[in-house]
C-alpha cells in the first residue's frame, strides 16, 4: 500500500457570498481569470454545466522560448447550485482526444481521469470552499497549482466586492 494519498483536500474560506463564489466555478469568463497556476491563463473554458455536460480548458504559458498548452476535458457529474459541483478531469489533445497523463509529464500511475468535488457552503457572508481532488496525490505538484489557484480566486474575489 503506497504511504501517499491519491487525493488532495484543499478548504480555504472566501470573504465573498456563495453565489460569487459558485460563479467562479460555473461561468466560463470567470473561470478563465483565476483557474491555473501562477505563470499560467485560460484562453479557453468551454464549460456546459449540467450533469452530462462537457468541460474542456486550455492552460497556457508563455515564455521567451516557448508557448506551452495543457488541455484538459471532463464531464460534469454532479451540479447542485450553489453548494456542490462535480466533475471528471482529464488530459487531452486540443480536439477533445484523451492522452495518457504521462504524456503531459505525469509520473507513472497517475490515472487517465481524475474526479473534482467542490463543494461550498455561506456563515456570516463568508463562504466555505472545500475542494478534492480524486488522483492528484497530496504533497503532489498538482496539488500545488491548486494552492496557486485558489490564491488568485480570492484576490479576484476581493476585486469584485
Amino acid at each position: 500500500m503506497s504511504e501517499t494519498q491519491n487525493w488532495v483536500r484543499i478548504e480555504r474560506v472566501f470573504d465573498a457570498p456563495i453565489e460569487d463564489v459558485w460563479k467562479m466555478w460555473t461561468d466560463p469568463e470567470l473561470f478563465k481569470k483565476w483557474y491555473g497556476p501562477k505563470g499560467m491563463s485560460v484562453p479557453t473554458a468551454e464549460m456546459d454545466v449540467v450533469v452530462g455536460g462537457t468541460r474542456k480548458i486550455c492552460m497556457e504559458m508563455t515564455s521567451p522560448e516557448r508557448t506551452m498548452t495543457m488541455w484538459f476535458i471532463g464531464v460534469y457529474k454532479e451540479i447542485n447550485s450553489p453548494s456542490r459541483l462535480v466533475y471528471t478531469e482529464s488530459i487531452c489533445e486540443e480536439d477533445g482526444t484523451i492522452i495518457p497523463a504521462q504524456a503531459m509529464g505525469m509520473p507513472e500511475g497517475h490515472p487517465d481521469i481524475t474526479e473534482v468535488i467542490v463543494e461550498l457552503s455561506e456563515a456570516d457572508g463568508k463562504t466555505t470552499m472545500t475542494m478534492i481532488h480524486v488522483g492528484v496525490p497530496e504533497g503532489s505538484a498538482g496539488e500545488g497549482g491548486w494552492t496557486q489557484a485558489f490564491d488568485k480566486l480570492s484576490r479576484h474575489l476581493e476585486q469584485s466586492t
